[in-house]
């Protein structure tokens, strides 16, 4: 058991069992008096709730309609999930939420929203429209004990764009992205135009590229050089949209359970998916430190809110001219924005959309604005500036504390042991099967070079061996290390299985792959392997 104590003048100090249990009381004790004293939840998050701090790690999907988000849930799943419908037409027109349970069933969106074991009631604000479109699909997975999925509609272009849907999507969207641990942007390798939706959305997941992934799927339907042409012409498009100088992480490959149609680039799928895969399984490691700096965002942003509310009721009149007074403050809110920005040392990038924040003051009543309350900011910049570093320490000692936390079952087992893991009998893993040593077979080609150097009493020297080795052009720190695998005795010389080995070894490296920490066992020279045993 862990715990910490935080001192507040003569209080008793404050105890932590578990990370989940410290947030909850920093935000009910610090952060969310400043939040509702400023109306915080009016115009940017609805206060968050015990489910919010207990939840497992959420993966959202978004994407235009026939791009495979569906499929990709049952294909790391390998099983059907209720409500699930696959089509090219738009299929899914629910937000449906994938979750663990003991009984496979669907729970409405009403029944959803009202239940405090879920992170969902909160949502209850978009209305009938919407939660007539949210279902929870509960089935006993395994893949679902470690995370949940969030299935969400397909974004419409064209002419289908114009159709309201009766509710905020881009809203929604937004709301679940604070929530979730990982978003994964899904593209068609067939059709990459960005609809006007889909970039609206793309722009409403603005504050939080950090969770953000982009999977290229239906990639083995299109050629190497078809390839190239798309993967170049969305990075163009996600660049204009996203507006960052740093790439997004694009995957490239095709998520399901069928044969390639185009083989030619299985290898970098294969790659390409791992990554992914590893991705995904890292989530519940990394749960804990998601919520602590999803919860220093939202209190960053909470004190600038703070300091917008104080400096608008600090200029409003007592008395007459309230209405003309409130339009100047709106329309001059960019120079509101500068000075707080000045006055308090705070970065450009703390501050709420201006165009927004406009939009929302427009139907406030700035009269009913509370003044500054430096008690309130005190408290947050104590929890900024004293609780949440110790809180991370305490992230730290459960992370040591606990085994390995990993994504298992569905599509994550079939890639992790046997001979379909991920590079398996490739590189340094060629040849592990066999009875032969694999060096063996170009070994003929090693010796000749081998004995032109003059070997004494069978073995080159470092010097010699050096010379040969840097025709490969590869750096000293790689040959270092080449050399250091290869001289199995540790004597500072190489015989000829041992030269053959370190050229074997260099021919992994040139071919792309990685050099191993140690040298595998199939790869010990059959000479030595009497001295390693």
């Amino acid at each position: 058991m862990f715990s910490w104590s935080n001192r507040e003048g003569k209080k008793d100090p404050e105890l932590f069992q578990n990370v989940a249990e410290g947030l909850k009381r920093l935000y009910r004790t610090k952060l969310f008096p400043l939040e509702d004293t400023y109306h915080f939840h009016e115009f940017h998050s609805p206060a968050l709730e015990d489910a919010d701090f207990d939840n497992k790690p959420m993966v959202l999907l978004v994407g235009q309609y026939s791009t495979g988000k569906t499929t990709f849930i049952r294909h790391l799943m390998e099983q059907d999930f209720p409500g699930m419908r696959i089509g090219p037409e738009p299929t899914t027109d629910s937000f449906i939420a994938v979750m663990h349970g003991e009984q496979e069933g669907v729970i409405p969106g009403n029944a959803l929203v009202v239940d405090p074991k879920k992170p969902f009631r909160k949502l209850n604000a978009f209305g009938n429209a919407f939660l007539n479109r949210f279902m929870c699909a509960q089935l006993n997975n395994p893949v679902l004990e470690s995370i949940s999925i969030i299935d969400t509609p397909g974004i419409l272009s064209g002419e289908k764009q114009r159709i309201s849907r009766g509710y905020d999507f881009a809203a929604v969207l937004e709301w679940f992205a604070e929530r979730v641990d990982r978003i994964i942007l899904l593209f068609d390798a067939h059709k990459l135009d960005i609809s006007d939706e889909f970039s609206e959305v793309i722009k409403a997941l603005k504050n939080h590229e950090d969770k953000m992934r982009v999977v290229l799927n239906k990639a083995d339907q299109i050629s190497t050089q078809q390839l190239m042409r798309v993967y170049g012409a969305l990075m163009w498009s996600l660049g204009k949209i996203i507006n960052t100088p740093e790439v997004v992480r694009v995957y490239i490959g095709s998520f399901w359970a069928q044969p390639l149609l185009i083989a030619e680039n299985r290898k970098l799928f294969e790659a390409e998916e791992q990554d992914l895969f590893s991705d995904i399984q890292g989530l519940p490691r990394n749960a804990a430190l998601r919520k602590l700096n999803d919860l220093i965002k939202r209190a960053r942003l909470a004190k600038v809110h703070a300091y917008i509310i104080s400096a608008l009721k600090k200029e409003m009149p007592s008395v007459f001219g309230k209405d003309s007074k409130k339009k100047e403050l709106i329309t001059n809110l960019g120079a509101i924005y500068e000075k707080i920005q000045k006055e308090h040392n705070i970065s450009p990038g703390d501050f709420p959309n201006l165009k927004k924040m406009q939009e929302l003051l427009a139907s406030q009543d700035f009269t009913k604005f509370p003044a500054m309350k430096p008690k309130l900011m005190e408290h947050v910049e104590d929890m900024l500036g004293n609780d949440i570093a110790k809180l991370m320490t305490l992230v730290r000692k459960e992370e040591a504390a606990m085994p390995s936390q990993s994504v298992k079952g569905g599509a994550f087992e079939g890639t992790m042991n046997g001979p379909f893991g991920h590079g398996y009998g490739e590189g340094a893993g060629e040849g592990i099967d066999e009875l032969e040593w694999i060096v063996a077979r170009d070994k003929p080609s090693y010796d000749e070079i081998f004995y032109t150097l003059s070997p004494i009493n069978g073995k080159v020297s470092g010097a010699t061996a050096k010379k040969e080795m840097l025709k490969s052009k590869l750096p000293n720190t790689v040959l270092g290390k080449i050399w250091t695998l290869a001289d199995v005795d540790k004597d500072g010389y190489l015989d000829d299985e041992e030269f053959a080995l370190a050229n074997h070894l260099i021919k992994v490296k040139l071919e792309g792959h990685e050099l191993p920490a140690k040298l595998p066992s199939h790869l010990v020279p059959p000479s030595k392997r009497a001295e390693q045993n």
